[in-house]
């Protein structure tokens, strides 16, 4: 086999093959791999010169010539592809379009093929495919003055530990795009997670009768839920919280439409129900109805003269209400509809609740809820309500903090899978 003449004691060479091997697993750049690479194969093969082609995108009888040891400067073929010399026809077209190697002794060159320059003195040719999807994509040839040592016995183990290599530094070459496109794409997702947050509420208004806390996480860049607070007439207030299906980029996008559409509101809605029928209304008539996309939401008007809200909701989690001194969460449940974006012309029925000094009112999205542990337990409204007893009525900010812990205990590290929002109102 090739490098015996070279290293024909095996335990130095198997030395030789473990340190090229480590080198190699350094290698972080498929440019410098390559040049690596073929540093150590030098010791192996012995060669006077060496040419790489390609003829990936292209048809016979044209290729690329993406490496040669005539170049003063070798330059990386994947980052200056319009650099490479395009060639036509010629010995080296046809030994890449045929699929299989090549060891050509004596090689007599044409002084008129394309590739003349560089294949000039040379006495023997090796051509090594390296193929991809079944085809001889790409070509390496070790080119010798004189009778080389190289025989036809060597080109098995030539082909499959250059084609091994080959595949190595394609993988290497895929990761480094990859890791390029997800860089530009992780880039566009924060400008995206920025723009969204900048539609939430900057700071909490200050209501009269309450004090309100909030927290807000997305379980990527961008997410799908939304809270929101509507100064309305007569000193009322409208509390907003929505969950729209799915994650990420879509679902922001949806988000920022619901944010439109919530402060594009024809005048100030007389009950909650107003507020819902008409986004379901532009959400199941509007683009978004065409991929299945829906919204949960919540949407109460708190008047502070009466201490009461008034509130409908459209499939959203029911909000928890712990009552001063109870240590009993209550839920409160709105009647049942569909969530927003579903069927045109769907009603919501409203109903009150009377918030006393002290009592603790928890609006949510579903990943809270919806937090799993490694197990596949869900977090579930019972843990729930245990962390907003456990708070014991302070504030808003304790209760969250409290949630939160619960949360974390109980998934034990493991990343969330849907956003997570909160909205605490403690009346005073």
């Amino acid at each position: 086999m090739f490098g015996l003449g070279v290293y024909p004691d095996p335990h130095h060479r198997l030395e030789v093959v473990i340190e090229m091997m480590r080198e190699m697993s350094l290698q972080t750049d498929p440019q410098a791999m390559v040049q690596s690479y073929g540093r150590r194969m030098q010791e192996f093969v012995r060669s006077d010169g060496f040419l790489s082609i390609s003829r990936r995108g292209l048809e016979y009888p044209f290729y690329r010539v993406t490496r040669s040891a005539k170049w003063a400067r070798d330059f990386d073929p994947w980052k200056n592809r319009d650099r490479l010399p395009l060639l036509k026809g010629g010995i080296l077209a046809e030994l890449i379009y045929s699929n299989r190697p090549h060891l050509i002794h004596p090689f007599h060159l044409n002084p008129a093929d394309p590739a003349a320059e560089y294949l000039a003195s040379t006495n023997t040719l090796a051509a090594i495919p390296h193929y991809d999807k079944g085809e001889s994509v790409n070509m390496v040839l070790h080119l010798f003055k004189e009778n080389a040592h190289f025989t036809i016995d060597d080109l098995p183990e030539m082909v499959w530990v250059s084609n091994l290599f080959g595949r190595t530094v394609n993988n290497l070459a895929l990761t480094r795009d990859l890791q390029a496109a997800y860089e530009v794409v992780d880039n566009e997702l924060k400008v995206v997670a920025d723009l969204q947050r900048s539609l939430l509420p900057a700071v909490l208004p200050d209501i009269p009768g309450v004090e309100l806390g909030a927290y807000y996480n997305t379980a990527r860049r961008a997410g799908g839920d939304y809270y929101d607070f509507f100064e309305l007439p007569d000193g009322r207030w409208g509390w907003f919280i929505a969950d729209v299906s799915g994650h990420g980029t879509p679902a922001a996008v949806v988000m920022a439409m619901m944010h439109s559409l919530a402060h594009a509101f024809p005048g100030p809605p007389s009950s909650p129900s107003d507020m819902l029928a008409y986004l379901n209304d532009k959400l199941a008539n509007g683009p978004a109805s065409n991929n299945g996309t829906f919204v949960t939401a919540f949407y109460g008007i708190y008047d502070p003269a009466t201490r009461e809200i008034e509130f409908a909701s459209a499939g959203h989690h029911p909000p928890r209400l712990l009552r001063k001194n109870s240590l009993k969460v209550e839920v409160i449940s709105p009647p049942r509809a569909l969530p927003l974006g579903i069927l045109p012309g769907e009603t919501f029925s409203s109903a009150r609740v009377h918030l006393s000094p002290g009592d603790h009112l928890v609006l949510f999205t579903d990943g809270i809820t919806e937090t799993f542990d490694h197990e596949g337990n869900m977090f579930d409204y019972e843990r729930l309500d245990a962390a907003i007893v456990a708070a014991r009525c302070e504030s808003p900010q304790t209760t969250i903090d409290s949630i939160l812990k619960a949360l974390d205990t109980f998934a034990h590290g493991r990343p969330p899978d849907d956003d997570r929002t909160l909205v605490v109102a403690v009346a005073k």
